[in-house]
């Protein structure tokens, strides 16, 4: 009977884990324990969305992350990115908090990963994207009143150039082919920017393979074993 409780209360926590921030913990028996973490929908800064929208809070995110880190019966980490995007600042404090974990990290690209996704794609040791999957990649924007003066523009390229600058460090791309698919004029309708499906984010160099969640998870087994061989 305490074992049933046990495991009902066990259930328990792990469905309001995954309602409350779209986290799991998969363990398997006497084998790896990895933390599995979604990034859906849009992310969420210092500013409160809409509770129709769906939206990553990154006041959630960053401490699981540093848990995680903390946590030595955690072996590695799976990321799952359905992202449009969203506040820039938070996104790429996300990606800076996963590049910088010492456990092995996967990320899946399903649905799509954009704008500030980008970053947060790249940001683990091997990155994944299924055959659909979307990237679109496009210049700085902030809403509200913006002042209309260099200063401003500064900024705008100053953020730019951080995310840009991210990006090409934790994958194959320039920062140059960067900033050139930013400003593709030929692509979007009313945006400048580039989408890529698939394949051509993998040609471009910015994900490693064409693949689903079988092939991430295979390889971040493997990666756990390399890492406890070391």
């Amino acid at each position: 009977m305490g074992a049933k409780l046990e495991q009902q209360e066990k259930d328990k926590n792990e469905n309001e884990q995954i309602k409350d921030m779209g986290q799991l913990t998969l363990e398997q028996d006497e084998g790896h324990k990895i933390h599995l973490m979604s990034i859906i929908g849009e992310i969420e800064g210092h500013e409160t969305l809409s509770p129709s929208a769906k939206t990553t809070k990154y006041e959630h995110v960053l401490p699981k992350l540093a848990a995680i880190e903390d946590d030595k019966k955690v072996d590695g980490v799976m990321l799952l990115l359905n992202t449009v995007g969203g506040d820039v600042e938070s996104g790429l404090a996300i990606a800076e908090m996963i590049s910088s974990l010492s456990k092995p990290t996967v990320s899946l690209v399903l649905g799509g990963s954009h704008s500030i996704g980008v970053p947060l794609a790249v940001s683990t040791d091997y990155s994944y994207i299924v055959p659909t999957g979307t990237m679109v990649i496009h210049p700085v924007r902030l809403n509200g009143l913006v002042i209309g003066a260099p200063q401003t523009y500064d900024y705008f390229q100053q953020m730019q150039d951080r995310i840009t600058g991210f990006v090409a460090q934790h994958c194959f791309i320039s920062q140059e082919r960067l900033e050139q698919m930013m400003m593709n004029t030929s692509m979007l309708t009313k945006d400048l920017g580039t989408i890529l499906v698939g394949r051509q984010a993998v040609e471009e160099g910015i994900i490693n393979e064409v693949g689903g969640i079988d092939e991430a998870m295979k390889k971040l087994h493997q990666m756990i074993e390399d890492d406890k061989q070391k």
